[in-house]
């Protein structure tokens, strides 16, 4: 397991230390910004992957019952809504009529199945602040109208949730407005972890500002992942 952890931070460490000038070379149309923001998405996806395979492999697990993917699952129209909201009758039977067509499709970055089984998500973050959490726990709140049983994460490179979720203590006891809105999604329960040390600062860009990729935290994620599925050994 360690060395497959040294082999994400060296990952990290390549990425990020040459990010900038391979925006500043590119020679697409897209703009410098959104390279750095997708690449540093594409990152953390790489790195929680890993993390997944890891945690499974250390368990023992066989590897051909893990999946990952990202597609997308048909949330179905909550049939109350249309039966006691809609007011008028035509519209409401039309709806009726027709209610296979009527769904929202929604996917988490990272979706693990075991034994085609969708047993947790995670999306994944390049940083996080609080008007983003909300769109992570709704996103979270209406799987789980489908699939109850699923665990939630957020990994996030950088932290600007404020508290002390970029300490990278042994506790995190989190902030006012994060907890505030937890708080209100009682049927998400939402591990969060930080990777990087210190509040991300919007001037100081860590492909510029570099801060490393804490081992410890790596480990953290792994056991919290390990501990989930062990349950479908």
């Amino acid at each position: 397991m360690y060395e497959k952890i040294n082999n994400l931070i060296n990952d990290y460490n390549t990425v990020v230390k040459v990010i900038d000038k391979d925006a500043k070379n590119d020679t697409s149309q897209r703009a410098y910004g959104g390279i750095i923001r997708a690449t540093k998405g594409k990152l953390q996806e790489h790195i929680t992957e890993e993390i997944i395979k890891i945690a499974w492999e250390d368990l023992g697990g066989n590897k051909e019952r893990l999946k990952i993917d990202s597609k997308k699952h048909k949330i179905p129209i909550n049939i109350s809504y249309v039966e006691n909201r809609i007011q008028d009758n035509d519209v409401k039977e039309y709806i009726l009529h027709n209610i296979d067509d009527y769904y929202y499709g929604l996917s988490v970055d990272k979706q693990v199945y075991i034994d085609n089984k969708f047993v947790l998500g995670i999306e994944c973050k390049a940083y996080t602040e609080n008007a983003m959490l909300k769109r992570i726990l709704v996103d979270f709140y209406l799987l789980k109208t489908k699939f109850p049983n699923i665990s939630s994460y957020l990994f996030q490179l950088e932290s600007q949730l404020g508290g002390d979720y970029s300490a990278l203590n042994d506790k995190t006891f989190g902030s006012h407005s994060t907890h505030t809105l937890l708080s209100y999604f009682e049927n998400v329960e939402l591990n969060i972890v930080t990777f990087i040390k210190g509040e991300r600062k919007v001037d100081k860009p860590i492909h510029k500002y570099f801060k490393p990729l804490e081992e410890k935290q790596l480990i953290f994620a792994v056991n919290l992942i390990k501990n989930d599925l062990k349950n479908y050994l």
